[in-house]
């Protein structure tokens, strides 16, 4: 049997840390710098590190799935924070119904794919 494990953190880019870190924290992350060029965002128990590093291929490629009880209730968020009009390259993909739940999608500042979904039970 492996050894008990406690959490997950991936490790995301940003073209510009100081926007990339204002966007995640308009969508509710707590912001908790270890340093110039890295910070731990933190929602409900689940983080991800944020790091001033930018490779185009590697960010644009990157996507993060975050469960939630509810993607429906995220998209409204996501609308209601007008995140398109300020934030460059910030692109709201509206809810969509799939066999196996339904999910919202926002393109970060960066190129980054944010998922949230739930799944049906």
């Amino acid at each position: 049997m492996a050894p008990v494990t406690v959490s997950i953190r991936p490790f995301i880019g940003a073209k510009d840390f100081e926007q990339s870190k204002a966007f995640y924290r308009e969508l509710g992350f707590e912001e908790h710098s270890i340093d110039a060029k890295m910070s731990l965002l933190q929602l409900n128990g689940l983080a991800f590190y944020l790091q001033d590093y930018y490779a185009k291929e590697w960010v644009e490629n990157t996507m993060v799935f975050f469960e939630v009880k509810s993607a429906a209730e995220w998209f409204e968020h996501l609308q209601s924070l007008n995140l398109e009009n300020k934030y460059p390259g910030v692109k709201l993909v509206p809810l969509r119904h799939e066999h196996w739940g339904q999910e919202c999608m926002v393109l970060d500042p960066a190129g980054v794919l944010v998922h949230f979904g739930n799944f049906y039970r």
